[in-house]
């Protein structure tokens, strides 16, 4: 019993670890010059030039329970 406790924390703390990196982090994609993540596109040439994600109704969600799970696993 004590080791079925063991492995189901060992489990969540590193789905934790896994939800704070995949919010944070500020590259999913990376193609040339061009990256793109779950806040802002970029693009690198001679400017380096920042947009807003797309405000696609799926994306704002993502972005909101991506937010509220971060806070909920603090709590």
């Amino acid at each position: 019993m004590l080791l079925l406790l063991l492995g189901i924390i060992v489990l969540h703390v590193t789905v934790l670890v896994l939800l704070f990196v995949s919010t944070i982090v500020s590259q999913w994609l990376v193609n040339g010059g061009h990256t793109a993540d779950l806040w802002q596109n970029c693009t690198s040439g001679t400017i380096f030039h920042c947009l807003a994600s797309s405000s696609n109704e799926w994306l704002q969600s993502v972005q909101a329970m991506m937010i509220l799970s971060v806070i909920f696993s603090i709590l």
